[in-house]
Formats: structure tokens, C-alpha cells, sequence
């Protein structure tokens, strides 16, 4: 063939000629010959219509073989048709084979002298080979064919030919690579167009081409810029985008954080029975002139109860993360002192009982317990500010057995007994009731402090509903073709995706831990404070495809992502702006051309949003009755957004930080981060057929090493623990002290008040002020040595000693002078002091006080 085509139709122009003949393809009998067949000789020449006949129309000399490098000429020793081969050439095999051929007519065996080498042959069918005119009845254009005799050799390349047309290869001009910026791209360009086109040598600036030989260095110097910024941003140390300093910790497994917003238990008055109040009821901070309770929809008759006007003054917006039903009753809850007067509830109480039936009140309610009065004057605006404390109810008795309303049984008063969770246990004394001094009247006032019910979990937000981020571009751009492809098999386009990743208006996006209000945390205490690696950023996507609408969720990042999952990143820069970053259909489906994207978020997060006690004070709400909105206690748990320098002083550091437990000291110093445990220690035995590890553990307040409490320690422990090692966790091991004191008694003071006093001193208990006492439990742990000196000094701390003598001290009912001598009692590794000088168990130690002087 003259040319190289990719649509060959002569060729079935020939076969439907109605005369006209020529070859379709060529065969070498290689693999498929039978046995006494020689291989690679026997050619099969398929032609377009019947073989002409032999010798009339075609012989062998009409038929032969050009090309060859090493074996050149290949002769050809007979021809025939394959439908009636002479039984003289061809055995019966070979017979069988080329009659069983489809179409056998159409076919001619060519047979040769030797097969060729790996070079390419052609096979032409022609007048003589001096002549090598087409044959009468042959198509001159089809008369010849190209053919390899090592066609079934192995190899490992295609064996179909390629048709190039390849370009001339052209010389590359010499550019200076070192030019980067607007006055070397535009010397450059003005060299080369010096070089190209001699006869240009308009310099003016107001010429075209030197309009666009400066318009094209401007852009240049743009894409250089862009260069040195990707340069610098593939480093940690470098880099200058938060986006890039997060992806860099990611590496490492170290995840930079956003920071989270604040929450606020906020009390709701109202004076309906009932009301409901929404989830994600707007509540403000403090604005001059306006009203408690503003309109959702606006009022034109009072503009003191417009929203729209009050958030232009910009406050401090939470919202609510519950529903809730506030009551009348619930606005003041006053504590039942059974009778009793000048009552306060101690510290650490966990349960306390209420005035009235208060069947309303169920576990999980939050209440708030206020100091509303002062103790000493009866004012509420001595009240102590500081004496407020949430607790998450876990228990609430508001009837007897029977079904009847809880009474006092002396005075028949309703009551309601509550009690809530041992972390939210009251940090300080709440007084009750109260005398006031001599100068307010030395008058008994009650409900000193109040129970306040109305408590709605409130978080810092604003909420942006249905933002309109724009649709998913169609792709423009498609990949360069490879130059030296097939031109009649060219490579499918490949479109490259448009980069899509809109910027949320507002700013700074919210970041949250999420609530569920069915199952809340245990505690108000854990309420209030979440943890800051649970913090995901509040953000709604849908995505509309043609009439289909489908959601699509926030995630930390894509790494984890399915290809089909609808999942998006909100990637936060250092000025706050949110661009969402979608998927590549690797790590995450790429939404498709032509989605359009609407956004519901929240603005607002971090510290901005720990306001004081009492700064919010509005809502809005269409709802009547509502009496006042406040926060008695500040708001907390705002957390600012982790800087990038920290981020660069942390992260190459985190991955070391061991997360197995090896040696004794691990396990223990792993134990001790489990919550109620102050000090563990481990030991390592063999037992048999494999290690095991005994986690001694202490607990605060000497509290039993329990079965649940094992179970949670080895939960806790498991994720450390080294393979081919048993855990088990054992009580620590009891030393109990026995001491004996002759306290001498200053004149002036009772024996038998300094005797209590001292009791309490070196008791196990807690003092009136909160302080431990000496032997508190919380006071000794393993192996600490008990020094008789401590014991002194704190006898003579108490008022009215004059001095202390101790007569027995060491470990009781082992009858040893040596630590009375040494005035020390060693304990071992696992050992830990007590003296409870309990009389219903005597054998947790005995202090026994002999008192002379005094009165």
C-alpha cells in the first residue's frame, strides 16, 4: 500500500466487484501443521473470491517472495487450492486439514522451498517477478501482502503493526530556565521573538505584540509565584496554609484540631403550666433595650422584640441542643430541711430532698442549685455568685411504695427525694437556711439556697440555613494526546475533573461535639465539658442532580472514605474561611457535573463564646409566658483552634509517644490514667505456661477493687497490653497501724475537745473545711514510708496541745520497738498504710490518745 489509511474500503469495494479479485489475508501453517508437515512453509492465502485455476490462470511463477534479511530469496516450490490439493504434494493429513478449511475455494497453499528468518516478507501475486505487473483479473492494489514467518514465535509485544505518522522532530529553542519573575519572562520572550521573527522590532509599549509578550510575563510571573508557594508548602517547617499543616500532621498520625464551641445550662422562667420550648431555640446575650422575649417573626409595632435588630448589635448567640418542657413549678425548687434550721447541704453530697410533690422532675433532668440570699444579711444581692453547682439527676422518689405522694411522715409535708451522679458531687457547702447577725436582725431565714428546675443544654452558634454554593462545573480541560499513538486507534479523551470546592460566606464555622439528648452524658459535669477530639464541624451539604437529592456528611478527613461515599472535609485556613473539599472517587465519591450544592451551618466557635454568668438574656421565641432567660453559671468548654506553630512544635513528636505498656512502670503509669485510680503499681509472675501482669490498683477514697471496677480496669488496660501476656488487677495490701499518744493538755482547754479535735485530725475522714485528715485514705498509697514526725506535727497542729508523747507505733499486733525507735514504718512495694480507728472494724488500725492536763 502507498498509504497509510485507517478506513481501508477498497478492499470491500474488490469483494463485491463482480470480477475483480485480490487478497484478504495471509496465513503461516506453523503450530496448527500436522506432524509430517514442515512448519513455517505452508502458507495460506486467503483471496477475496475463488482461486483462479491452476495452471490456466495461475501458476507458480505468477506467485512469489520478496524481502528477508539473512534467508533471501524464499522460493516457492508448487501452489494449489486449498478445496482440491494434488494427492501428490500434500499427504492425507494435510489433505483432511486444508479441505476442512472454511471456504476452502477462496483458499491458496503456497509451499516453499525454507522458511524465512524474523524479518517482514511480502507476497505478491503478479506476471513474473521481472514483471511484476498485477495479474489479469487481480486488483493492483491487492496483489501483495506483508507477512512474518515467525508469526507463532513468542514475544512480548503486540504483534498488530502501528500506523504512525509522526511529526518531524523539531529543535528546542535555548531558554533560560532561571528567569522567574516579570523582567526576565519579558526579556526572554523579546530574545526569542528576536530569534523567530528578525524583522520585529517594535519596542513601543501601546504595539500589540508588546502588549501581549507583557501580558504573558504578568501571567508568568504569577505562575512562578504559585511555584515557590507549592515549593514552600510541601514542608511542615515551611509551610504557611493551615490547610497544609494539617495534611503534613495527618501523615504522622498526629490530628490538628479546630478548637470546639462553649456550652451553657440555661434556666428558662416561665409562668405557663407547661410550655415546650424547640430544639435550636435562639438564645442572646445581653442587648440594651430590647426585650426578654423576641419574636420569631419580627414585630413592626415593637421593635424592641425584633430579632433581626438585636443580631445586628452583634451578640453572642447559643442555641438549644434539646427540646424541652419547662414549668411554673420548676422555677424555684427550696430544699426540705426536715424541721430543722441553719441547715446547709455538705460537700460532697450526692442526694437532698425537695419541698413539695414534684412528680414532674424524672432522671437525666439537669437542676442548678443557687445561693439566692446571703447567709449572713438576707439580701439576694449578698448571694455568693460562686455557689452554683449543676447535677444531673439519677434518681428522683416522689411517692411511697404504695403509689402515694412522699410525705414527711411527722408533719405530713409532700417531699420529693432526689439524688444525682456521684461527678457532680457538691464541690463546696450549700447553705440552706441561715440566722442573720446581730445587725440584720439576728432573724432565721430559710431557702437560703434554691433547686432551679427549667435547665436546657445551650451551645455557641449561629445557624445559616440553605446557602446556596453553586453547581459543579463541567470539565473544559482534557489531557494531552500521547504523540506517538495509533492514528487509526486513538486514545479516548480523558476529561480532567473541574476543581470544585466552594467557600462557605460566614465565618468562623462551628465545631461541636454532638448531643444526644436520649442518651446523655452521665454527669452535668461531663455534659459541660466534652472532649475535644469527639468536636466535628456542624454542617449540613445536600446535593441536587437533576431531581435527585442526596445528603452528604462532614468528615475528619477522606483517607477512610469509600469511593461511592458521600463525604466531604471542611478545611479551615488561618482567617477562619471553610472550603469543602470533596472526593476523587478513590477517597470518596466526586460529585458529578452539574450538582448543585446548598449548605446549613453553624457560625461561631472558641473561646469567644465562654461568656460570664448571667450574659445571656434573651430568646426568641413566639411563645408567650416566659419570665426571664439567664445562665447562672458562665459558659465553658469554648476551646480556640490549635495554632500552626504548635502544630509544628507537637506533631513530629506524637507518633513517639508509646502506646503499648512493656516494663511494670508502663501498666502502672497506663492504670493511672484510668478515672478513680491514684496510684497503681504492677508486677509481672510466671504462671505456668505464660506471663501475667497483676495490676495492683489504688483507689481515690480507698474505694473496693470491686468485679466492675476489674472489668472497666482491664478494659481500660486492654488496647496496652503486649501479646502472649494475662492481665489481672488485685486489692492493694493493707498495712494496718497501730499508734498510742500521751497528749499533755494546755490548762485553758477541755481534754475532751482536744481529744475530738484531734480524733478528727488524724482520722480517716474529711474536715468541716475540706481538708483530710491525717490518715485519710487519699494520703497514703504504695510503699510510702509513715513517719512518726508527721504524726507529731499534726497532733501539734490541733489548738490546746501543749505536747505529744508516742508510746506504740508500728504495724498492729506485731509487737516491734524498732519503728517506735526509728520513728519510721517501712512499707513495701505493694503495701499501703491505714488507720481508720474504726470500733465496728478494729482490725483497719487503732489510735488510741491518752489525755492528761486541760480541765
Amino acid at each position: 500500500m502507498i498509504y497509510l489509511c485507517c478506513d481501508e474500503r477498497r478492499r470491500t469495494a474488490v469483494a463485491d466487484h463482480p470480477t475483480l479479485n485480490g487478497i484478504h489475508f495471509l496465513e503461516v501453517l506453523d503450530r496448527d501443521a500436522p506432524a509430517d508437515s514442515p512448519r513455517q512453509q505452508t502458507l495460506l492465502v486467503r483471496l477475496l473470491k475463488p482461486v483462479p485455476p491452476i495452471p490456466a490462470d495461475l501458476s507458480t511463477g505468477n506467485v512469489w517472495i520478496e524481502g528477508g534479511e539473512r534467508i533471501t530469496p524464499v522460493r516457492v516450490a508448487w501452489i494449489a487450492v486449498a478445496s482440491a490439493p494434488p494427492a501428490e504434494l500434500v499427504n492425507a493429513d494435510e489433505d483432511a486439514l486444508l479441505t476442512a478449511l472454511p471456504e476452502a475455494d477462496h483458499v491458496l497453499v503456497v509451499r516453499t522451498e525454507e522458511s524465512g528468518d524474523y524479518a517482514t516478507y511480502t507476497l505478491r501475486i503478479g506476471v513474473t517477478p521481472e514483471n511484476p505487473t498485477a495479474l489479469s483479473g487481480f486488483d493492483p492494489l491487492l496483489s501483495r501482502v506483508d507477512f512474518s514467518f515467525k508469526v507463532e514465535c513468542p514475544s512480548d509485544f503486540d504483534c498488530r503493526p502501528q500506523r504512525l505518522c509522526p511529526e518531524e522532530a523539531r529543535d528546542e529553542p535555548d531558554i533560560s530556565y532561571l528567569a522567574k519573575d516579570y523582567a526576565s519572562f519579558r526579556r526572554l520572550m523579546l530574545d526569542r521573538m528576536a530569534q523567530i521573527m528578525p524583522e520585529w522590532r517594535e519596542r513601543n509599549p501601546a504595539d500589540l505584540g508588546m502588549t501581549l509578550v507583557e501580558l504573558l510575563a504578568y501571567v508568568g510571573d504569577h505562575l512562578s509565584y504559585q511555584q515557590d508557594a507549592i515549593a514552600t508548602e510541601a514542608y511542615l517547617a515551611t509551610a504557611g496554609r493551615r490547610t497544609s499543616i494539617r495534611r503534613h500532621a495527618r501523615l504522622v498520625d498526629y490530628h490538628m484540631h479546630d478548637g470546639k464551641n462553649a456550652r451553657a445550662f440555661v434556666y428558662v422562667a416561665v409562668s405557663e403550666p407547661a410550655l415546650v420550648l424547640p430544639v435550636r431555640t435562639v438564645v442572646l446575650s445581653r442587648v440594651p433595650g430590647f426585650a426578654i422575649r423576641l419574636d420569631e417573626t419580627g414585630s413592626a409595632d415593637h421593635p424592641d422584640r425584633d430579632p433581626d435588630r438585636a443580631l445586628r448589635q452583634n451578640p453572642v448567640v447559643f442555641e438549644t441542643l434539646h427540646a424541652v418542657t419547662v414549668r411554673a413549678g420548676h422555677n424555684r425548687l427550696p430544699f426540705y430541711a426536715w424541721g430543722d434550721q441553719e441547715c446547709c447541704l455538705p460537700k460532697g453530697a450526692i442526694r437532698a430532698t425537695l419541698q413539695g410533690h414534684v412528680d414532674t422532675l424524672s432522671p437525666g433532668d439537669v437542676l442548678i442549685f443557687e445561693e439566692v440570699l446571703g447567709p449572713g444579711t438576707g439580701r439576694p444581692e449578698d448571694a455568693d455568685p460562686g455557689r452554683r453547682h449543676p447535677v444531673r439527676l439519677t434518681e428522683v422518689v416522689s411517692e411511697d411504695a404504695g403509689g402515694d405522694p412522699l410525705t414527711d411522715p411527722l408533719t405530713e409535708a409532700p417531699i420529693t427525694e432526689i439524688r444525682w451522679h456521684g461527678d457532680d458531687a457538691l464541690p463546696f457547702p450549700l447553705c440552706v437556711s441561715a440566722r442573720t447577725g446581730p445587725s440584720f436582725g439576728d432573724a432565721f431565714i430559710d431557702e437560703v439556697s434554691v433547686a432551679r428546675g427549667n435547665i436546657v443544654l445551650a451551645d455557641h452558634g449561629r445557624t445559616i440555613a440553605d446557602e446556596d454554593l453553586g453547581t459543579v462545573p463541567a470539565p473544559h480541560l482534557h489531557l494531552a494526546p500521547v504523540s506517538d499513538a495509533d492514528r487509526c486507534d486513538p486514545p479516548t479523551r480523558v476529561a480532567i475533573p473541574p476543581r470544585f470546592r466552594p467557600t462557605l460566606q460566614e465565618r468562623p464555622l462551628t465545631r461541636a461535639v454532638p448531643y444526644d439528648p436520649d442518651q446523655p452524658p452521665a454527669s452535668a459535669t461531663a455534659t459541660r465539658y466534652p472532649p475535644l477530639e469527639a468536636a466535628r464541624p456542624v454542617i449540613e451539604l445536600s446535593g441536587r442532580f437533576g431531581t435527585t437529592e442526596r445528603p452528604w456528611l462532614p468528615q475528619r478527613d477522606l483517607l477512610a472514605s469509600a469511593a461511592d461515599a458521600r463525604e466531604f472535609v471542611a478545611e479551615t485556613e488561618v482567617n477562619g474561611s471553610v472550603q469543602l473539599r470533596f472526593g476523587d472517587d478513590r477517597h470518596g465519591e466526586r460529585p458529578a457535573a452539574g450538582t448543585a450544592f446548598t449548605a446549613t451551618y453553624r457560625v461561631g466557635s472558641g473561646a469567644a463564646g465562654n461568656v460570664g454568668a448571667e450574659a445571656l438574656a434573651h430568646v426568641i421565641t413566639d411563645q408567650p409566658g416566659i419570665l426571664a432567660v439567664r445562665n447562672p453559671l458562665p459558659a465553658a468548654g469554648g476551646t480556640a483552634a490549635e495554632t500552626m506553630q504548635q502544630v509544628r512544635e507537637r506533631a513530629p513528636y506524637a507518633f513517639r509517644t508509646q502506646q503499648r505498656a512493656v516494663t511494670r512502670e508502663d501498666y502502672a503509669d497506663k492504670a493511672r490514667l484510668h478515672p478513680g485510680v491514684q496510684r497503681a503499681q504492677a508486677t509481672f509472675r510466671w504462671t505456668g505456661s505464660w506471663h501475667t501482669v497483676f495490676v495492683t490498683a489504688d483507689r481515690l477514697g480507698a474505694a473496693a477493687v470491686d468485679p466492675p471496677f476489674q472489668r472497666g480496669l482491664r478494659r481500660h488496660l486492654e488496647p496496652f497490653r503486649m501479646a502472649g501476656y494475662d492481665l489481672r488487677v488485685d486489692q492493694p495490701r493493707f498495712v494496718s497501724l497501730e499508734i498510742d499518744l500521751f497528749v499533755c493538755v494546755r490548762p485553758d482547754y477541755f481534754r475532751a475537745d482536744v481529744k475530738l479535735a484531734l480524733l478528727r485530725a488524724l482520722g480517716s475522714g474529711r474536715l468541716a473545711d475540706g481538708r483530710l485528715g491525717l490518715f485519710h485514705p487519699d494520703n497514703f498509697s504504695f510503699g510510702e514510708t509513715v513517719h512518726l514526725s508527721t504524726v507529731i506535727a499534726a497532733a501539734q497542729g490541733v489548738a490546746g496541745v501543749a505536747s505529744v508523747e508516742a508510746t506504740t507505733f508500728g504495724r498492729q499486733g506485731v509487737p516491734d520497738p524498732l519503728p517506735l525507735a526509728q520513728g519510721r514504718i517501712e512499707l513495701g512495694r505493694l503495701e499501703i498504710a491505714r488507720l481508720d480507728n474504726d470500733p465496728n472494724y478494729p482490725e483497719r488500725g487503732v489510735l488510741r490518745l491518752a489525755m492528761g492536763g486541760g480541765r
